[in-house]
């Protein structure tokens, strides 16, 4: 199923679900909500604007084999539908950017803070007292991440498990941090887009934006 008709579905059952409260009383209306609820955060993650009303108009028309519009007329709707989106999503990506570019540049005026090189920021909290990682080497590390205006978007912590991967198996800012950071240490890092998810972003973590990290070097994991 294509993304537009994922989004037409959803709002259907959203219309239907407004004119009655469907119990959750068998397996098939559960695994139904369970569905809703998948394609229902998948519209919100997108960010698509629709009018549920008129969509759920469209599909009883669809059903009863009738259109209010021509072929060609919703074919263009479809595709300004499209370009605005992209639009949309490239006006926020250059914000990010320059709003991330703004406080990497308040950042580094802050006492404790170094950047290095590549532009990464980081502050020693606790220095630790082990070996350091290679580029080669697995490491097990505690982490919370936040965007820079305080939202989280991934906690090790909560999940109270450590996290573990190689260093050459994260963003670029990860891989240049962790190599500078002794076992036992906790850092604070400050890492620009493009040492992170640059323009493509992720789930939670919109396009071009700067984050922020806490990471702590548990252990440098010893292969087996």
């Amino acid at each position: 199923m294509n993304r537009i008709a994922v989004f037409m579905l959803a709002a259907f059952a959203i219309t239907a679900c407004d004119k009655k409260n469907i119990p959750l009383d068998s397996d098939t209306r559960k695994s139904s909500y369970a569905i809703g609820q998948q394609i229902g955060k998948s519209i919100k993650s997108q960010g698509v604007e629709v009018d549920v009303d008129v969509v759920a108009m469209s599909i009883q028309d669809a059903i009863d084999d009738k259109s209010k519009m021509t072929d060609e007329e919703l074919g263009k709707a479809i595709q300004a539908m499209r370009e605005g989106m992209m639009k949309k999503k490239s006006e926020e990506a250059e914000k990010n950017k320059t709003e991330g570019a703004k406080y990497l540049e308040e950042n580094k005026k802050k006492d404790g803070v170094k950047t290095t090189a590549s532009g990464l920021q980081y502050e020693v909290i606790t220095a630790g007292k082990g070996k350091k990682p290679s580029k080669d080497s697995t490491v097990k590390v505690h982490y919370k991440g936040t965007l820079i205006n305080g939202e989280e978007f991934d906690s090790s912590y909560k999940r109270d498990r450590p996290a573990e991967f190689p260093v050459q198996g994260v963003i670029s800012g990860w891989t240049e941090a962790l190599q500078l950071m002794k076992e036992g240490a906790k850092w604070k890092l400050t890492i620009p887009s493009d040492l992170a998810y640059g323009p493509r972003g992720r789930p939670g973590i919109p396009a071009n934006s700067t984050l922020i990290f806490e990471v702590e070097l548990l252990e440098i994991v010893k292969k087996k």
